[in-house]
């Protein structure tokens, strides 16, 4: 299997197991920084001009300059061509690290990179078996995003410590992922996945104003689902409504859609009326192949 790829937005290919960073990047001590992550499938990067408007979206919210788009385009061709050469024939993430820079270098440059290597095997087990999901309290209202800007609610940032403490805690009860709640008791998101419920030929997500990541991959998927006589919306979702629907799913660019098996340990049952899940899934393979 080939190793990670490094690359550097100047074009340069580095040993991803030589030290990169320095000690007082800011990526590194404050998590000062965004990202982006997507998939390469059959050879080709997806969605690339999504996650960059994102990617540019998440600097602005964080005052950092905004990214070239023309020079992380030609990083991540090259980055693709790498794994294409170095015998990647599978799918792989691409990631897209921005950070503030140094530390003792506020007036320098930021620091810029772009990595991509195997899809891990948990992925494949998801896409294949579903998971199981435990609903948590995020801790804060919905109406939070709009009154204080400076908490970055809907921005990609490096700072995921809060993220990784959730997925730990629900593997230690016995969980695959995490679905936030507000405080309000409303469907947030996942710590690295966006919630949608499928009922009939109707998809439904929380809305983004609530403080959510806008996710690539549900927006994706709404714009085909649309084209193909779908029905699609935003709405206020509580528990209670997925536990109503007739599947729901994590969608995000790698896993892509992992539907929710269990929730809080109540096992979701199947519609037999409802649209059936290798449909949704397929649904979801078409939108992320469209630029």
């Amino acid at each position: 299997m080939v190793a990670q790829i490094l690359v550097t937005l100047d074009g340069t290919v580095h040993d991803p197991d030589v030290p990169f960073l320095h000690a007082d990047d800011l990526a590194a001590l404050r998590g000062d920084g965004v990202f982006e992550t997507l998939l390469i499938r059959s050879g080709r990067t997806r969605r690339v001009g999504a996650h960059l408007d994102r990617l540019e979206r998440s600097a602005e919210m964080m005052d950092l300059p905004k990214p070239d788009r023309d020079t992380w385009q030609s990083a991540i061709d090259v980055a693709e061509k790498q794994w294409q050469e170095t015998g990647g024939d599978g799918e792989a993430w691409l990631r897209l690290v921005y950070s503030r820079g140094r530390e003792s270098a506020p007036d320098g440059d930021p620091t810029a990179y772009v990595m991509a290597g195997a899809v891990a095997d948990r992925v494949n087990r998801a896409r294949a078996d579903g998971i199981s999901v435990v609903t948590l309290d995020r801790g804060f209202s919905t109406d939070l995003a709009g009154s204080a800007r400076w908490q970055l609610l809907g921005a990609k940032t490096l700072s995921y410590a809060t993220n990784m403490a959730a997925l730990r805690h629900a593997a230690d009860e016995g969980f695959d992922d995490v679905i936030y709640l507000s405080s309000e008791g409303f469907v947030l998101e996942g710590p690295r996945s966006t919630v949608i419920t499928v009922t009939g030929k109707t998809l439904a997500t929380p809305p983004a104003e609530s403080g959510i990541l806008p996710g690539t991959t549900q927006r994706a998927v709404f714009e085909t689902a649309e084209h193909e006589g779908w029905t699609t919306r935003t709405a206020t979702l509580r528990r209670a409504d997925l536990i109503a629907a007739d599947s729901v799913w994590l969608v995000s660019s790698v896993a892509l859609a992992a539907r929710v098996t269990s929730l809080n340990r109540y096992v979701m049952p199947v519609s037999p009326n409802g649209t059936d899940a290798h449909e949704f899934a397929e649904l979801v393979d078409r939108a992320i192949c469209v630029d």
